[in-house]
Order: C-alpha cells, then structure tokens, then sequence
C-alpha cells in the first residue's frame, strides 16, 4: 500500500474529517478525498461512512488503523535504522586479513576503528591466503581485506596501508648472531616456512631465486601460529614481518635482516564502487 494514502487515511481517523485533516496535512481536502478513494478502490471496500461534514469508519476501516499506524512506525524506525548506520552510530564492518597481518596492522586498526565507533560491530575472517582473501571480497563476505600488494586481486581497488620489513629469525642460540644475512647465507640453513602460494613463502622463494639458491626446506606448515614455535625449538629459520620477528626475540630467537632488503607493501582492498560508511571511516584511518 502507498504509504503516503495510509498516512492521510490515519490523518482522517485522527482528526475526525477530511478537512481537518487536510489542514493538519498541509495539503488540499480534494487531495485527501482522492487518496481515500484510491485506497479504497485497492482494497475492494469502503473506510468510512459519510455522515453530514463528519466520517465514522466502518468496520474495514477499523480493522486498517493498527496495520496502518504499524506500516508508518516501521518505516520510521527502517529510516532511523539508517540514519544511525551512516551516521555510523550502529552498524557492522566486514574485515578479513592474511593470518600474518592479523596482529599487526589490523588489530591496531581495528581497536583505533572501535574507539571512535563504539557502536559499530566488526567481524574479521580468516583467510588461507590472497586468492581466499580476494574472493570473499569479490562475492561480498567480507567488504574490507587486508592482504600485500604484490598478490592483490587487479579486479579489487586497493588503498595503502604500510610497508613491512621481512627479518629472517634463527633458533635460539645461533652463533655467531648475524648482523646481517644474505639469501645465500641463509640457505645454509635449514628452512622452516609456509606452503607454497603464500604470500611469505613467496618472498622467500623470490629472495632466493635472486640469490640463485636452492634452500634446504625442512618443515613445510600450513598452520602459521607453528612456525615461531618450531623455529624456537631448533626446527629451522624463517622469514617473519618485523613485528612478529620482534615478538620472536623477546622470546629468545635470534633475528637480523636480510641483504638485499626484503619487503612488503600492505594494501587494503575493496570492490570497486563507494563503499558503506563504516568501511569509507575504516579506510580513511587506516590510510591516515
């Protein structure tokens, strides 16, 4: 039904007559006589009785006040629903991130987000790594990915974020501790790393490729939270962003880093397109 007819039609209800409520309406009485008469042409029946310059309802008129006093409150609660959500007051944000930039840089992100937007729920989603990343962006699981720039999707948009130094982490006890490490130095050592595809295996491979090594690989782990544990007891070296290396560190690892430098370009993606509100705050702090 046309919301605009039950909003004249209560309008009568309330104020006894056409007139009055085209006053209260601040539209002609004809208007209002014509909006009666459509919305009883829809429904098959009269609303009301015509009695000398007043209306009484008949009895389908009765029967429409609730359902039409209901229809306007949730429409004015659907539009409040909004309003809250582009005023960013309500709402959720959709985020997924490669495993390894969960704990930096999109826990700070999201904790910064939180706090200017408290009202706003966010999901993050796992993802094994960029091609799982990219399509649950591409179907719209999840609006945001925090992936690397050198295996975004080309279909997405991306906006930088950071640039993250890889630093190669050894067991506990390495002597002597290295400054520094070529990729040839550390092909020497037996290598603890990811499966092939992603986006830290793929560093190491390039870095060793340009190094021209073929590196000793002793432990392949598609579990990443394995990877520090099993370079701590003995397993092998990696190569881990610098935050994560830092942890390794305090933990009793030794870490240096590589020559050349090895890095990698942080991007958010997002489909193409103006993005919702709590996404467009989200990007704008995180490229801030």
């Amino acid at each position: 039904m046309d919301l605009r007819r039950l909003r004249l039609f209560l309008a009568v209800v309330d104020e006894g007559g056409f007139t009055r409520a085209a006053e209260a309406e601040f539209v002609s009485q004809p208007s209002v006589s014509q909006a009666i008469r459509e919305l009883e042409d829809e429904l098959g029946t009269p609303l009301f009785h015509r009695v000398g310059r007043g209306v009484v309802l008949t009895a389908a008129g009765e029967a429409l006040v609730g359902p039409a006093r209901q229809a306007l409150r949730d429409v004015e609660s659907a539009t409040a629903a909004v309003a809250a959500v582009v005023g960013l007051e309500s709402g959720r944000l959709d985020l997924c991130a490669l495993p390894t930039l969960a704990v930096d840089p999109v826990a700070p992100l999201v904790g910064a987000f939180r706090t200017r937007h408290p009202g706003v729920t966010v999901r993050l989603l796992d993802s094994d790594g960029p091609a799982e990343l990219a399509s649950l962006v591409i179907t719209g699981d999840a609006e945001v990915g925090i992936t690397v720039a050198h295996a975004a999707n080309d279909a997405l948009d991306a906006v930088p974020l950071a640039t993250q130094e890889m630093l190669v982490v050894l067991p506990p006890g390495t002597s002597p501790a290295p400054r520094a490490l070529a990729a040839r130095d550390l092909g020497r050592h037996p290598i603890v790393t990811t499966p092939s595809g992603t986006s830290t295996r793929q560093l190491l491979d390039e870095a060793f490729a340009a190094a021209n090594v073929t590196p000793d690989v002793a432990v392949v782990t598609a579990q990443r939270e394995a990877v520090l544990p099993l370079v701590l007891a003995g397993a092998g070296a990696t190569l881990l962003p610098e935050p994560t290396a830092m942890d390794a560190r305090r933990l009793g690892a030794v870490v240096a880093p590589l020559r050349p430098r090895v890095t990698r370009r942080i991007v958010a993606v997002h489909r193409d397109g103006p993005p919702s509100p709590a996404a467009a705050a989200f990007l704008a702090l995180a490229s801030d």
